[in-house]
């Protein structure tokens, strides 16, 4: 804080060089004499409201999706232009309704807190078609990958702005031991928690496929000892892991190919949004 300092000019000397004629000749006050005028309080200060997430419109469509199940054909490549204007991750708009679409539509589905069936039923089609912003994470500042395991969604966020949302499994919470898949004759146990907590990204592994001691996981990106980001053979709608954040295997080539988790990426991984 800079600070000041104000003074008073003094009028002695100005009194010094006045005429001892005009002195005498000022009669003498009756006055009463006054008080100092009360000092002026400050108004208290006031807190100022929490940053925002950004949000961005989007328009809801003219001529509404239709159900489509999970069939293939130009009906669903309209439901894949309709995730991805809304924020959802998937490979391709060519109309077939393979794993990332179903992922995608599991992930509008938790996202708009629908039955997470990952097929296009009327309440989905009716709510895609009738959608008016892009989803968007919980935070309000920075670059990270936000994981809300309330959700279970991942959001990649950039400079506060949601650019992709991700379906995502995370921790189970059930207690577990297995046998280690890498030394025979060894037991791995924990309770299968993803902690809340800010973390960054300092380990990983570029390569296909690894085999982790409770199995086999791909292209990892570690970020609390032994807990990652990776993709999984199965990314069910509840949370199934030992602790790691499983995605779809073409998820996790996303993130590695447009470089959307790289080492030191701040991870936020939370159980609830803050209180506002």
């Amino acid at each position: 804080m800079i600070s000041g300092c104000s003074g008073v000019v003094s009028s002695s000397a100005e009194a010094a060089v006045q005429s001892p004629a005009l002195i005498d000749l000022a009669p003498p006050t009756t006055e009463a004499p006054t008080t100092l005028p009360p000092l002026t309080t400050l108004a208290p200060t006031t807190t100022l409201p929490l940053l925002q997430p950004i949000v961005i419109a989007v328009a809801p469509m003219e001529i509404p999706l239709v159900a489509v199940g999970k069939t293939d054909g130009p009906k669903t490549a309209r439901v894949q232009q309709r995730l991805l204007d809304l924020g959802f991750w998937l490979q391709s708009t060519n109309g077939d309704y393979g794993v990332t679409t179903s992922q995608a539509v599991m992930a509008f589905q938790k996202y708009a807190g629908l039955d997470a069936n990952s097929e296009v039923d009327e309440a989905t089609a009716a709510a895609l078609s009738s959608s008016m912003t892009r989803a968007h994470g919980t935070a309000n500042q920075g670059t990270l990958i936000e994981v809300d395991k309330d959700r279970q969604l991942l959001f990649i966020i950039q400079e506060a702005n949601t650019v992709w949302t991700i379906n995502v499994s995370t921790g189970s919470e059930i207690p577990f031991k297995k046998r280690d898949k890498n030394e025979w004759g060894k037991w791995v146990h924990g309770d299968a928690v993803t902690p809340d907590g800010i973390f960054v990204i300092n380990r990983e592994v570029e390569k296909g496929w690894r085999t982790g001691d409770l199995g086999d996981i791909y292209r990892p990106k570690y970020f609390n000892k032994g807990i990652a980001l990776h993709g999984a053979y199965k990314i069910p709608n509840y949370p199934a892991s030992h602790g790691c954040v499983r995605m779809s295997t073409p998820a996790m080539d996303f993130l590695w190919s447009a470089d959307l988790a790289p080492m030191g990426m701040k991870i936020w991984v939370h159980s609830t949004p803050p209180a506002a």
